[in-house]
């Protein structure tokens, strides 16, 4: 069999799409580490070999002799099966360098204001961004670009009454702060025990805000602003 030579895929029952295209069997490891390269999450292999148009069997022997040449030849990075996906990680030995690239400024802190609004997205999602103005007191248009911008919050909808833009946290917010879903989160009211009370005032102001005139306003009269330049660029 030459390396221009094509496997013809039989049917099996692991693999459910029968269009996938094969690659010739010399580009089969390589194709597997281009798309394990690409992915944001562990692939199975049952999926890989959908893509790739191979028998499971096939696809989980390249996957492992993968794994092995990585280990054997000493890289960086090293291929895993974690919980039933394959996914490439740095090697351990290298963490240390790997720390000092990230905390040299790759990843900027998020600022006390936007960690302020970041917490009251989460506590009171889906909810508007003159919402978070109100509770706050201050102009959040700033803040939420940079949350927006670092996937912590996403659009969710519309107020029906208002036509307002919601906002709620992300599935990403959730594997930075550690926790599976938002009924993990600690109880607000020990630790804001006038919640209520906030609530109701707050209301009238966020109703205001959200109303529609010609020229929206964004934050209460008065309020100062935060200038959207103390928000550093980086992720």
């Amino acid at each position: 069999m030459t390396e221009t030579d094509v496997v013809e895929v039989e049917p099996v029952e692991d693999v459910e799409d029968s269009e996938t295209l094969a690659v010739p069997l010399a580009d089969l490891r390589p194709a597997l580490e281009a798309v394990l390269m690409v992915a944001d999450q562990p692939l199975d292999q049952v999926s890989l070999a959908s893509v790739v148009g191979y028998p499971v069997a096939e696809v989980a022997e390249a996957l492992a002799g993968l794994a092995s040449e990585y280990d054997e030849s000493g890289r960086g990075f090293e291929l895993r099966n974690v919980a039933g996906g394959w996914r490439f990680y740095t090697r351990e030995e290298f963490a240390p360098v790997v720390e000092k690239f990230v905390l040299d400024g790759q990843q900027a802190r998020l600022t006390q204001a936007a960690l302020e609004t970041l917490a009251v997205v989460a506590y009171k999602q889906p909810v508007s961004r003159s919402r978070v103005s109100a509770i706050r007191g201050v102009n959040v248009d700033g803040v939420m670009r940079t949350l927006l911008t670092r996937g912590l919050v996403e659009e969710a909808g519309t107020d029906p009454e208002t036509g307002a833009h919601l906002y709620r946290t992300t599935s990403y917010f959730l594997e930075r702060i550690g926790v599976t879903s938002l009924e993990e989160l600690p109880e607000l009211a020990p630790l804001v025990p006038d919640l209520e009370d906030i609530e109701d005032e707050i209301a009238p102001v966020a109703a205001e805000l959200e109303a529609p005139v010609e020229a929206p306003v964004e934050a209460p009269v008065g309020a100062p602003v935060e200038a959207p330049s103390e928000e550093p660029d980086g992720d």
